[in-house]
């Protein structure tokens, strides 16, 4: 894989990213209205005539969710990995490699967590300059050298300045509303059999169509969740390169967080995407079905594109 500029990069992701993320609301509408027109007899005027005033009340109702979760987000990353403040007393050495990457690049300094795990991994969130961090597990502190260590850290700080994390967790947001929606589709399926014969088979028709429209929106959000992500993160790697001059460097320390990536105290499938690495079991494979369910790109990959720069 060639690398084709960090400029060129940065203008095509954005410009893909921005598509992407745009189309979330698009499907949300699409799901709405598949389900009225299936459920209304396939009658166009009918499901018209539902839609116009639904629509409305169904975007109120995600943007209250949106903001909730905007509001929330730092708080409940914190507590699904279990990361506590890592302050300059505590660690000088991962305290000044941040703040020397920071006054290079004149980005104001993020927050740094902790992690206390020996797997080796790490992320960056965050909305706004209040709330921008970036986590390292203890593991990955202590078996990295310096210029390894100043190589992930300049990854996720690339991530911050490029507004990635803000714009992940908002195709996070959007996905969880998909799931949501798909998950109250099967549960309903638990109060049809109380009903009448009649008004049983009528109801189970409609919610079979719910659960297909919904399960099918689902995956769609997840595979424009999964190329934000993998996209996201070529750009990182670059970015990175370009701040510590030392390409290699990550690319090392890559070769040793692939050994070791898993965070024992995160069970989240959104949060993990925000690692540095987070592997699939056919991660280190060319092309298979579960690539495309994927949030990072095969750390082979990477290593090859950051050698290039060598």
């Amino acid at each position: 894989m060639k690398y084709i500029g960090i400029d060129r990069q940065i203008r095509k992701n954005n410009f893909n990213s921005v598509l992407l993320l745009v189309s979330f609301p698009l499907l949300l509408l699409a799901v709405v209205y598949s389900i009225l027109f299936f459920a209304g007899d396939r009658n166009i005027d009918q499901a018209n005539s539902f839609f116009l005033p639904v629509a409305p009340v169904v975007l109120a109702g995600v943007g209250i969710w949106f903001l909730i979760a905007w509001a929330g987000h730092s708080a409940f990353i914190r507590w699904a990995t279990d990361s506590k403040p890592l302050e300059r007393t505590q660690n000088k050495r991962v305290y000044n490699l941040v703040e020397n990457l920071c006054i290079q690049e004149g980005m104001t300094m993020p927050k740094i967590y902790v992690i206390e795990d020996d797997s080796l991994n790490a992320f960056a969130s965050g909305i706004n300059k209040n709330s921008f961090s970036v986590s390292l597990s203890r593991g990955i502190i202590n078996k990295l050298n310096d210029e390894e260590l100043e190589g992930v850290i300049a990854h996720e700080l690339s991530h911050i300045k490029n507004r990635d994390v803000r714009l992940l967790i908002i195709s996070i947001i959007f996905v969880g509303i998909f799931s949501f929606l798909a998950e109250m589709a099967f549960r309903s399926i638990r109060f049809t059999g109380r009903r009448s014969d009649k008004d049983s088979k009528g109801s189970g028709a409609i919610i079979l169509i719910a659960i297909v429209i919904t399960a099918v929106a689902y995956l769609i959000s997840l595979l424009l969740r999964f190329g934000i992500s993998r996209k996201r993160e070529y750009l990182a790697d670059a970015g990175a390169a370009e701040m510590t001059k030392k390409p290699y460097a990550l690319a090392n320390a890559l070769r040793k967080i692939s050994a070791d990536p898993a965070i024992e105290a995160v069970e989240s499938r959104d949060v993990a995407q925000l690692f540095i690495d987070n592997p699939t079991p056919s991660a280190h494979k060319s092309a298979s079905w579960d690539n495309m369910f994927a949030t990072h790109p095969a750390i082979e990959k990477r290593i090859e594109l950051l050698e290039q720069f060598v």
